[in-house]
């Protein structure tokens, strides 16, 4: 089930398990962020529909199964552009339409280069709504039993640099975003840009 999180935003989740929850966002100009895990894809499909938004293109943040999972079924059932970063190589039937590196424009979006976490992994900021999709980079700080509302560093576990991801953080201080968006643990909906800066400079 989608729920509207800001105004023409959808957390799209797909599922929920033990260690939180699959979802995609899916933006009212038609760009869908991400698209779960293969098991996932009717339901993804299902919350797509009821948002009523027309999705034209989808965008991959990084290649880790849970956000790539849905790719060949979202191209083949909505005949979607697709957009994945330089160097993320995805096991899938259809080859995508676009590779996009640091800089790019997709959409309203910029593609802000956030390695660490996956070294390909890319965050998209549009200024002008003042919101930004931080792929991995980021979670939820209720992902560690902390309050909802702010920010984390993913568990190092689940991460290929954890010093590079700590220094990419400082990448996105250049951004401003009031909701910043996270696929583990609950987005930050408000002062993003501030609470991510009290959380780099701890």
């Amino acid at each position: 089930m989608p729920t509207e999180i800001l105004p023409g935003v959808y957390d799209i989740t797909c599922t929920r398990t033990e260690s939180g929850r699959i979802r995609a966002f899916c933006f009212e100009d038609g760009t869908l962020v991400d698209c779960g895990l293969p098991n996932t894809t009717d339901a993804l499909l299902d919350g797509i529909a009821r948002t009523g938004i027309d999705v034209e293109r989808l965008v991959i943040t990084h290649a880790d199964r849970d956000h790539v999972g849905g790719f060949d079924a979202v191209v083949r059932d909505l005949w979607v552009e697709t957009y994945v970063p330089e160097g993320a190589e995805l096991d899938t039937e259809f080859d995508p339409d676009h590779r996009y590196g640091d800089g790019d424009e997709i959409g309203p979006f910029e593609a802000v280069h956030v390695p660490g976490h996956r070294d390909h992994q890319h965050a998209l900021v549009d200024e002008e709504r003042g919101v930004a999709v931080l792929a991995d980079a980021l979670s939820g700080a209720d992902q560690r039993g902390l309050p909802k509302g702010y920010f984390h560093l993913p568990p190092e576990t689940f991460t290929d640099d954890i010093g590079e991801a700590e220094r990419s953080l400082e990448r996105l201080l250049d951004y401003e975003f009031d909701a910043g968006l996270v696929f583990h643990g609950s987005s930050v909906r408000s002062d993003a840009s501030e609470k991510l800066a009290a959380y780099v400079y701890r």
